[in-house]
């Protein structure tokens, strides 16, 4: 195994622990969230489900 593939597997690793340690949850929230205050906004504006 040449150093350049070792070094490659290396980024690699420090990649995917970035993106499911910390890029994963934090969309997942971010996402969570937005769609929460989306649907917080609509309430605001037209009342909640079933008040008619």
């Amino acid at each position: 195994m040449s150093a350049n593939s070792a070094a490659e597997k290396s980024l690699e690793l420090k990649i995917f622990i970035f993106l499911t340690v910390f890029l994963a949850p934090l969309l997942s929230v971010l996402l969570v969230s937005g769609l929460g205050f989306a649907i917080w906004i609509s309430q605001i504006f037209t009342g909640p489900p079933g008040a008619g």
